[in-house]
């Protein structure tokens, strides 16, 4: 019952109801990332990564401190990308069947070829505005 009402929404609002669905799915992805991501550590990365890259600022022209503060910049991205990797795993898998559902969903819609792009900018926007809300690195 619930499920209808939802595709009948979409079908009957596709602009609005994918925008719904994108803040729902960000609110989601970024819980999942405020709950099982190390936030300490991941602000000490980030906070250690600038202070590197101002290093690499000051010695630039000198090939050898470049190298060496570039390898542990490389370092610090890896230790982040590890990070992070989990909350995507557990988001991932339920992303994918919504976006099936929403193509075959939108399939006879007015923004059948474009409900993607409506998707990704209000993702892209409710996800900037998750992130400061949760003080998410």
């Amino acid at each position: 019952m619930v499920l209808e009402f939802i595709e009948n929404f979409i079908v009957s609002n596709p602009k609005i109801g994918v925008i719904a669905i994108a803040v729902l799915i960000s609110l989601i992805v970024t819980l999942a990332n405020y709950f099982l991501m190390d936030k300490r550590r991941m602000r000490e990365i980030k906070d250690k990564q600038k202070f590197l890259q101002a290093e690499l600022k000051k010695h630039k022209g000198n090939k050898d401190k470049e190298m060496e503060i570039s390898q542990e910049l490389m370092g610090h991205a890896a230790e982040m990308l590890k990070h992070s990797f989990k909350p995507m795993i557990v988001t991932m898998l339920p992303i994918i069947f919504i976006f099936g559902w929403m193509r075959k969903l939108l399939v006879d819609t007015s923004i059948a070829g474009t409900w993607f792009w409506w998707y990704l900018i209000g993702a892209i926007v409710s996800g900037i505005i998750f992130r400061k809300v949760f003080k998410l690195p």
